[in-house]
């Protein structure tokens, strides 16, 4: 009820915006009308969203963690709901919102459940899915609606958010998406809940509670991130675990350029990149330099993310290839066992920050346009120390104007032993293979 209340509140603080404003929440309907008010005139809303279905086929590697539950297959189906709106009030206000409703279940809920009661908050946890939660954000936006061992409903607000945009800059209020860093698998240099490698489509980020504020510099600008985080187990909002971070992004002839500073969480951060043109490819690099709270037993550490980018004509088709270089010190050569005892590994695992424990990584990526309205994906990424690797091929097909298909599939490689092959891991006396589990998936969207 609790969660039910929250969500009503933040709602009716969206319209209480707009009565501040002196704008009367009827006004927005009667915007579009003839007789509006002559000071409701420059009022536009915009709506949008989608609906979409998914169904996964997974396998699960013998004798992993799953396997010691059910040893699969598992079929899981998800549809998922997101509507959008956009209000814009004259030329320096907008509020906007993205309400979903996610319904899922299936096998491999079933076993998340099973495995969730048999290791809590083991480091083993990290091969479990986890279910979406706000327990971390400002702002508990999200309530389950239904909920059993196999089947979760639940609704959210995944934007809710208030711009103002004077004529010297931009300020951002609320729950939003940001983005930094020029990585196109890897991303170190972002730190706001970042894609994973293996992200089948990145078209909405979740959002986070956080203050955004955006100052053009010349032709460069400045941004600034306050983003305050509750400790999940108090529900009190810490400072160790919460970001402030600065960015600084500048042009420099055809070379752009970025710093970026950061107290994340407990640790300090900095971070640069470079972004340019070699011939008709092009080049971005970041690195970034973690220094560690003096309560980690870790060493500090740096990140470093390489790329380059081309798109050609092969015949009549359209083609377009990446490749990326990520290294990771805070990741391990081998012993991946030794690795779920690095503390500062851990944590940015679960946080999902980090989503791999090696430390030298290839990925590449090549896309065909095999018809105007189909494409070809394929994406590798391989850890160079094992070796092993993810081979992940997808196929987008525009059904219709607004209306898309996407066919996959996910396989990991290597030899026992090894990241993607599969480790041992001994956790509260029981020993389970940790090698990640392969799938096909189908994602069908209607985009309206």
């Amino acid at each position: 009820m609790r969660k039910i209340i929250r969500v009503i509140v933040c709602c009716a603080l969206a319209w209480g915006l707009l009565v501040l404003l002196g704008l009367p929440p009827h006004a927005i309907a009667d915007s579009s009308s003839d007789v509006a008010p002559k000071r409701f005139t420059d009022i536009q809303m915009e709506w949008g969203g989608y609906a979409r279905a998914i169904g996964t086929l997974t396998t699960v590697a013998d004798d992993s963690l799953y396997d010691q539950v059910d040893e699969g297959p598992y079929i899981d189906g998800q549809a998922e709901w997101r509507q959008k709106n956009r209000l814009s009030i004259g030329s320096h206000w907008t509020v906007e919102t993205h309400y979903e409703l996610v319904a899922a279940g299936g096998d491999t809920r079933q076993t998340d459940q099973r495995l969730l009661d048999q290791f809590p908050g083991s480091s083993s946890t990290i091969f479990i899915n986890q279910p979406m939660d706000d327990d971390r954000r400002l702002l508990d936006l999200t309530h389950v609606l239904t909920e059993t061992n196999d089947t979760l409903v639940y609704h959210r607000l995944d934007r809710l958010n208030l711009t103002w945009s004077p004529d010297w800059g931009t300020v951002r209020l609320g729950r939003q998406a940001l983005t930094w860093g020029d990585g196109l698998v890897f991303n170190p240099m972002d730190l706001v809940s970042p894609f994973a490698p293996t992200t089948v489509q990145r078209d909405y980020k979740t959002g986070d509670d956080m203050a955004l504020v955006q100052l053009p510099v010349g032709k460069s600008d400045a941004q600034l991130l306050y983003l305050p985080r509750r400790d999940p187990q108090t529900g009190d909002v810490k400072t160790d675990a919460s970001s402030v971070a600065l960015q600084y992004h500048a042009f420099a002839g055809s070379i752009e350029a970025s710093a970026m500073a950061a107290r994340h969480f407990d640790d300090t951060i900095g971070g640069l990149g470079a972004s340019g043109y070699l011939g008709e490819s092009a080049w971005r690099i970041n690195t970034v330099y973690t220094h560690l709270s003096s309560a980690c037993r870790e060493d500090d550490f740096f990140q470093v993310v390489a790329n380059l980018d081309y798109a050609w004509m092969w015949g009549t088709k359209n083609v377009y290839g990446l490749l990326e270089f990520y290294y990771n010190g805070l990741g391990r050569r081998d012993d991946y066992q030794q690795a779920l005892d690095n503390e500062a590994l851990m944590r940015r695992l679960l946080r999902g920050e980090m989503f791999t424990m090696g430390r030298f990584y290839l990925a590449g990526q090549i896309q065909v346009e095999l018809h105007p309205l189909v494409q070809w994906h394929t994406t590798a990424i391989f850890n160079l120390a094992d070796p092993s690797g993810l081979l992940h091929p997808q196929v987008l097909w525009d059904m219709a104007t607004d209306l898309q298909l996407i066919l996959g599939v996910q396989w990991h490689w290597g030899a026992d032993g090894t990241e993607f092959g599969g480790f041992n891991v001994n956790t509260e006396g029981a020993v389970f293979n940790a090698a990640p589990s392969d799938q096909v998936y189908l994602w069908l969207t209607y985009y309206f």
